[in-house]
């Protein structure tokens, strides 16, 4: 029982109050003033009194079940309904979020000294690198390490007729095997078959600045460069997901 309605009943009894009125006065008049002083201190506070339970418009990883099974195990001693704490779970998750991502670098994330290529690499090269390294695309440089294009598998798959599946392994290996001639009207060099517009970054830049290229430029795969336009690094979907993935590990309250 709340205390002060656990005294005015226990005053009732010890002064033998049996008028009408006492529920007028003190019980009632002192009830709208505690009210009002709620009302005006709230205001004051910028906070709205009495509280309406707004529901959350908002995504949130938690289901109904699980806002109530949390409010039972604090029997609900919390103060809060459900939609109240899963507003509260909402904001604490964007707190968290832009706490770990927001002031995270290019640099803190990337992979570090990427393989690349030459202009003048031959394709063989270019694609056994590939498959020795495991990667989908080369940054391609000059010798100073400034970036002049990107070659990815896709650039590959480009030159080889794919209406027809039946030995597209073969017919992507007889692609860049060399033909030893002089002169060639197939392409023998990454250069050739490069993507010259590159989008890059820096290694300053936030990686939260990114998540529009790779989630609706269709980037795969973004050189990073440092001040002096070199290359340093290249930042990969995987490398994205593994920040996000580290975003959202617990840490401990302190």
């Amino acid at each position: 029982m709340h205390p002060p309605s656990g005294a005015v009943a226990l005053l009732a009894v010890l002064t033998h109050t049996t008028q009408p009125v006492f529920a007028l006065f003190p019980v009632l008049t002192n009830s709208v003033l505690l009210v009002l002083c709620g009302v005006l201190y709230n205001r004051l506070t910028g906070r709205d009194y009495p509280h309406v339970a707004r529901a959350s418009t908002g995504a949130t990883r938690f289901s109904k079940v699980d806002l109530d099974e949390a409010l039972m195990h604090f029997h609900q001693s919390l103060g809060l309904n459900r939609d109240d704490l899963a507003d509260l779970l909402h904001h604490a998750e964007s707190a968290a979020y832009q706490r770990n991502l927001a002031q995270l670098s290019c640099a803190n994330v990337m992979t570090p000294q990427p393989v690349s290529v030459e202009f003048g690499t031959p394709l063989d090269e270019a694609w056994a690198l590939m498959r020795k390294h495991s990667v989908k695309a080369l940054p391609v440089v000059d010798r100073a390490r400034r970036i002049v294009g990107i070659v990815t598998v896709s650039d590959f798959l480009r030159q080889v007729n794919q209406d027809v599946s039946d030995g597209l392994g073969m017919r992507l290996l007889a692609f860049v095997r060399r033909s030893g001639a002089s002169h060639s009207d197939k392409p023998e060099v990454v250069g050739q078959i490069m993507t010259r517009q590159v989008r890059v970054a820096s290694a300053q830049r936030y990686v939260i600045e990114l998540v529009p290229l790779f989630s609706q430029g269709g980037h795969h795969h973004i050189p990073v460069i440092d001040a002096e336009q070199r290359l340093v690094g290249i930042l990969t979907q995987t490398d994205f997901v593994k920040a996000l993935h580290r975003a959202v590990q617990p840490v401990a309250l302190g």
